[in-house]
């Protein structure tokens, strides 16, 4: 395993980040399973383990408190906060109020006094980023958070922070957790030259672009049983819907880069795991199996590198700065809503 400062935090962490949004009721129900996945993750070197308040409503934090027993020192522990959790109005979000209770609650799921890395999970909705960032660093000042981070920001979003806590004298957001895979590739735009300029550190989330890019779904196959696209993901967000334009393409595309992969003796899966630590803004991939056996096919492509040939081969398929579907990524889109595109009648 390969390891990498995040940012200019000064902590080290493993270029594989282990992501439990699997583990639960959203995903594997079966604890015993999942503490035994985080296990063989922390024996095959990684030491960055990512998770937030709302993945399987919190149930995901009590499974990696299982695991993590006896061995937090040794672990990076990550978790985010933002997304709603009840009905109350007042419990999401990146107000003050929400803040504080939030990291209790966190704290108290996870067994842990302090969290390495807190993230907020998405921008501000209704309240402004100082805000939040004044809550931020007073946790950090208590000593209940380390190192505060960001989510599925924009460029603009995350210079905007930045300026605040210079101009306040707060805590900076010191890394940013985007999707990033060969299918999607818009943050190369702007997001990474951002955190560059900044020394943020990058954890990217979804390398294997929702299981797209295992090879899983496939041209004129039925929708492989238990995956993310035969559950509820599929019907909620059209992902996984094999009718449309921007789907057929990934079809076509899968069809093509399997044989990219093969020609570099990989698997696809191996294939566009490497491929994600490639950009050097990179710090750490985020891997989020749901069974054991997809943890062993992950972790088994753990130390491969992609030769300049085959990079460029996927460049010429999928150009630096694309995104396949526009429907990919889950961001906070306030300005695009009907109220805020059209005047009032």
């Amino acid at each position: 395993m390969e390891y990498r400062t995040l940012g200019r935090t000064g902590i080290t962490v493993s270029t594989y980040c282990l992501g439990t949004m699997m583990m639960g009721i959203g995903g594997n129900t079966d604890h015993d399973e999942c503490v035994a996945m985080i296990d063989k993750s922390l024996d095959a070197g990684i030491n960055f383990v990512d998770t937030a308040d709302v993945y399987s409503n919190g149930e995901s934090e009590e499974i990696r408190a299982k695991a993590l027993k006896g061995k937090r020192d040794d672990i990076v522990l990550a978790t985010k906060f933002h997304g709603p959790r009840g009905q109350d109005p007042n419990r999401r979000g990146g107000s003050r109020r929400w803040i504080m209770k939030a990291i209790e609650e966190s704290l108290r799921r996870l067994d842990t006094d302090w969290i390495d890395l807190y993230q907020m999970h998405r921008p501000p909705v209704g309240s402004d980023i100082e805000e939040a960032l004044g809550a931020l660093t007073d946790l950090v000042h208590q000593g209940k958070v380390r190192s505060i981070g960001c989510s599925t920001f924009e460029a603009e979003q995350i210079v905007e922070a930045q300026w605040a806590s210079e101009k306040w004298g707060y805590a900076r957001f010191r890394t940013e957790q985007p999707s990033y895979s060969i299918f999607v590739r818009e943050i190369e735009r702007s997001v990474l030259p951002t955190c560059a300029r900044y020394g943020m550190g990058v954890l990217v989330y979804s390398p294997l672009n929702g299981g797209w890019l295992t090879g899983k779904y496939r041209t004129g196959q039925p929708m492989p049983e238990g995956s993310r696209g035969s559950r509820r993901w599929g019907p909620i967000t059209g992902r996984w819907d094999f009718e449309r334009d921007a789907v057929k393409r990934k079809l076509e595309l899968v069809d093509t880069l399997e044989g990219v992969a093969q020609e570099a003796g990989l698997s696809l899966t191996h294939m566009a795991m490497a491929w994600s630590l490639e950009h050097p803004g990179v710090s750490s991939s985020i891997i989020g199996p749901r069974t054991m056996e997809q943890l062993d096919d992950v972790l088994a492509g753990a130390d491969v590198r992609l030769d300049t040939v085959t990079l460029d081969t996927i460049d010429e398929l999928c150009p630096p700065g694309l995104k396949v579907d526009p429907t990919d990524i889950n961001k906070n889109t306030d300005a695009l809503s009907v109220e805020n595109r059209r005047r009032s009648r």
